[in-house]
């Protein structure tokens, strides 16, 4: 028998209106302890809506958000403060945790992200796309997660620079038990990295299931891996037809969190 795993974030028949528009409608969705999970959607869907809902920073108009522990976010567009150091940047993610001993120490960022030593004094607006990336990964883990939220963890990069970041994200699921929900257009990157997922299209679920079930779907693979029909899609839910996603690309990513982002356990209703 299969052990059930707790959920560390859990949202349940979860809408959110921006006027009357309808953004989400009746999602749910689990993420467990020490899994990594992936919600792929194209743009519109609601996805960013789902971040805001989760951080906090969106009040639902009905549903529930359940968060257990400590939960960050590595926002879209990595959000760097671009005139203060790579250091002042990771220090910004312990803004919660400020006052308790070694809350500013960032050298177990460094320990398990080598690849920003070297420019740990340097202005974070001066480094490549992907650097900014590992810095925002480093400011998400100096609150100490339990579950970091990824959003876009693709966008504007490289597929070698997109590789490398998702490597170091199994990394941490594997090395540190650290639960990752996975926001991302980029269905094959997605399903490849995580053990499981669902697909998030005009603000409702259309599907869910194993990434194995998900890659191999019809409606999967031809709408998002560019590929013919396998074998029949898994279960989705949820009736057709919702309005579009109110806030992309307008919508704050950090608002009501702090510059790291971070938030603890809460549940969130109307």
């Amino acid at each position: 028998m299969t052990p059930v795993v707790p959920p560390v974030v859990e949202v349940g028949d979860l809408v959110v209106r921006y006027g009357t528009a309808t953004a989400l409608d009746r999602v749910s969705l689990t993420v467990g302890a020490g899994e990594l999970v992936a919600l792929v959607g194209p743009n519109g869907a609601g996805k960013s809506s789902l971040v805001n809902a989760i951080m906090g920073i969106v009040r639902p108009a009905s549903g529930r958000v359940r968060v257990s522990g400590r939960v960050a976010l590595v926002p879209e567009g990595r959000q760097m403060f671009g005139d203060l150091s790579v250091d002042d940047n990771l220090r910004l993610g312990a803004w919660r945790r400020r006052g308790r001993p070694g809350a500013r120490d960032t050298s177990r960022v460094y320990e398990v992200l080598p690849e920003l030593t070297r420019v740990r004094h340097q202005r974070a607006g001066t480094l490549s796309g992907g650097q900014q990336q590992m810095v925002a990964f480093g400011r998400a883990l100096m609150a100490e997660p339990d579950v970091v939220v990824v959003d876009e963890l693709s966008l504007g990069l490289a597929p070698m620079v997109t590789a490398g970041l998702a490597e170091h994200l199994r990394s941490l699921n594997a090395g540190r038990g650290l639960a990752v929900l996975l926001i991302e257009q980029n269905a094959r990157l997605a399903l490849d990295l995580c053990g499981r997922g669902y697909v998030l299209e005009a603000g409702r679920i259309r599907a869910q299931g194993s990434a194995d079930e998900l890659a191999r779907s019809a409606e999967v693979a031809a709408a998002y891996l560019g590929g013919p029909a396998t074998t029949a899609e898994p279960g989705g839910s949820g009736p057709e037809g919702t309005g579009p996603d109110g806030t992309k690309r307008g919508a704050a990513k950090g608002g009501g969190t702090g510059p790291g982002g971070a938030v603890s356990g809460r549940e969130a209703r109307p």
